[in-house]
């Protein structure tokens, strides 16, 4: 990575191998058919800057992969979507993670192996490589035990460094949700939770009470609620903005992933935080249009085309 970008990715990548139009949930002992299978690009950070490149800011990619079949798809899909790959790890002992999702309607079921994204170390992270960025995000912390120690440093030295930055945690599989946010918000210029993790993260039981014990140690808060649009919390501002309603949804992977996408996209640029807001609804409402979590993403305008005719969005 050579020349200067605007938002360096630090996450975790694997492939997804994703099943539709099942005949029913899973059970120990049957087999269930599945009436589509598609292999293609997973991780929420991987989504999240496949779909940002998508929308015209200029992306690199940093984290661990293995050296093998999955590790070259991603790859591939990655600089296929403008995506600068050249930060990438490959290991010759680990594997490429891999996640295999079973889809039913707007839900779905996850297994997923992480194998080489374990692996990634703040010291992969250099100064250098955060000199070259503009904007750094992190995504999936959960996922990335590497990086539990650590991961506040890495926010402060992106900071100290004039780096605007942005977090989206993702959901524990422990369940457990050990995360102090109270030291790393303060790090964090956009935090991105959904709404069950922002209750989980907080042990709260309203988003109103979540967002009140963080206000007092972090800058912007942006909440994704599903259907229920977003809620952003900046300044002591409390801006809530309604979804952009998709009534014919072909699968939600990656719908979060993509409203951080179109926020960070106009964060950038230093738009206002309610236009931020409002393109990441319409972006992840975009991705439902299509399966998986970056297929209905092609190029700023066709995403543009998209939100006229399915969404009636006139920017």
């Amino acid at each position: 990575m050579d020349s200067q970008v605007d938002v360096v990715v630090v996450g975790e990548l694997n492939v997804d191998l994703i099943l539709n139009r099942i005949d029913g949930f899973a059970e120990m002992g049957k087999e269930k058919m599945a009436g589509e299978m598609i292999l293609t690009l997973g991780s929420s950070s991987a989504i999240f800057a496949s779909n940002l490149s998508s929308l015209g800011s200029k992306v690199s990619f940093l984290g661990k992969i293995g050296n093998d079949i999955f590790g070259d798809l991603v790859v591939d899909s990655l600089k296929n979507k403008g995506v600068n790959a050249d930060l990438i790890i490959r290991s010759e002992e680990l594997k490429t993670g891999a996640t295999i999702i079973l889809n039913y309607d707007e839900d779905r079921a996850m297994v997923s192996h992480a194998g080489a994204m374990e692996a990634l170390i703040l010291e992969d992270i250099t100064e250098e490589i955060l000199k070259k960025a503009r904007h750094l995000h992190f995504s999936n912390y959960f996922m990335q035990p590497g990086m539990k120690t650590t991961i506040r440093d890495m926010f402060q030295i992106a900071k100290g460094l004039g780096l605007t930055t942005s977090f989206d945690t993702q959901w524990d599989p422990a369940e457990k949700w050990d995360l102090d946010l109270y030291s790393l918000l303060p790090f964090v210029d956009v935090f991105l939770p959904n709404k069950q993790e922002l209750l989980y993260l907080t042990k709260k039981s309203t988003v109103d009470d979540a967002l009140e014990y963080l206000s007092p140690i972090a800058n912007t808060i942006a909440v994704k609620m599903s259907n229920e649009g977003s809620l952003v919390i900046t300044g002591g501002e409390k801006l809530q903005k309604d979804a952009f309603l998709n009534k014919d949804v072909i699968d939600a992977i990656g719908a979060g992933d993509s409203f951080n996408a179109g926020f960070i996209h106009k964060f950038v640029q230093k738009c206002p935080i309610g236009e931020c807001q409002e393109f990441g609804n319409l972006t992840g409402a975009i991705s439902t249009t299509a399966a998986g979590g970056t297929t209905a993403f092609g190029d700023y305008d066709s995403v543009i085309e998209i939100a006229k005719n399915r969404f009636g969005y006139i920017g």
